[in-house]
């Protein structure tokens, strides 16, 4: 990679998006999650102020209001918050576990590779909603008493839910790139020498995955995000009163009837949702062409 990658201007873009939403949603902290007296307190119900079309005279009331009357901006400021961690948490255990997989599978061969993608073969054909679920079952009430919160168990449970059902792609594109790392002669020569095998795995082979590694854990945090979302909207991932962009795009749908069309519910948590994944999807796209020596110099 001869020139910087923020030569490249998806990644530039998508940066400046991410880099504003995050810090308005990290700044907005204060007054959205700390201040119950606030406004913007994501969870600050006024029956008075219920379902409030958007308005410009007041800040708080930028993006209308819910059916509990809560500012809809405070709440999808805490909402970012929410999706992007778990997204980032989510997507780092994916990493983790996919590269390691990935790693020994391609580098020990023989019947440790095939064991390895046997395993990943089984997951790949359980349904994903089902395995969030189990897990779901299996780990909320063991946190819940070990964390001594439900909030926090819940958010740990969710992101160690859908970082665990995510890495079986990153396993096979990781593996498939050692398969084919490990003929090439720099690698024979460092064997050949008398090289370790672990010498040989963390020297040579590792950094040579830095850009793949590097391009798919940027695409996995929109996937997970969207996950979140998705569980969100089918009213199994973060609970209430705890909003996210999932969450509270359910709500929004089911706010509108023909009667009175609440729009503002569902039109705002989905454009940040939208805009984010677009951004993070600009990131991955200009890293994989930053990483691609083939496309060097394109700066697209």
């Amino acid at each position: 990679m001869r020139s910087g990658i923020f030569h490249y201007r998806r990644i530039t873009v998508g940066g400046a998006i991410l880099c504003l939403l995050l810090g308005a949603c990290i700044v907005s902290l204060h007054w959205t999650w700390q201040s119950p007296r606030s406004r913007f307190y994501y969870d600050g119900q006024r029956a008075d102020m219920a379902l409030r079309a958007p308005q410009g005279q007041a800040a708080w009331l930028w993006f209308g209001t819910s059916k509990l009357g809560q500012s809809l901006l405070g709440q999808c400021l805490v909402g970012g918050v929410i999706s992007l961690a778990i997204g980032l948490a989510a997507a780092a255990i994916s990493v983790v576990l996919g590269v390691g997989v990935g790693l020994v599978a391609g580098y020990r061969g023989g019947w440790i590779d095939s064991l390895l993608m046997r395993i990943v073969d089984v997951l790949y054909a359980l349904p994903y909603i089902l395995l969030v679920i189990l897990f779901k079952l299996a780990l909320e009430h063991p946190l819940g008493r070990l964390l001594r919160s439900t909030v926090a168990a819940n958010l740990v449970v969710l992101f160690l839910s859908i970082g665990l059902v995510s890495w079986l792609d990153m396993a096979r594109v990781i593996r498939g790139q050692v398969l084919s790392l490990r003929t090439l002669p720099f690698v024979e020569a460092a064997r050949a020498a008398g090289a370790p095998g672990n010498r040989i795995f963390l020297r040579h082979l590792l950094p040579n995955l830095v850009g793949p590694i590097t391009v798919y854990a940027t695409l996995m945090v929109p996937q997970a995000i969207l996950q979140e979302s998705v569980l969100s909207f089918l009213g199994i991932g973060i609970q209430k009163p705890l909003p996210t962009w999932g969450s509270l795009a359910s709500d929004g749908l089911i706010a509108l009837s023909p009667v009175a069309s609440c729009w503002w519910l569902l039109v705002f948590p989905c454009t940040l949702l939208g805009v984010t994944l677009l951004a993070l999807n600009f990131v991955g796209d200009g890293l994989r062409d930053a990483f691609d020596p083939k496309r060097e110099g394109a700066k697209i």
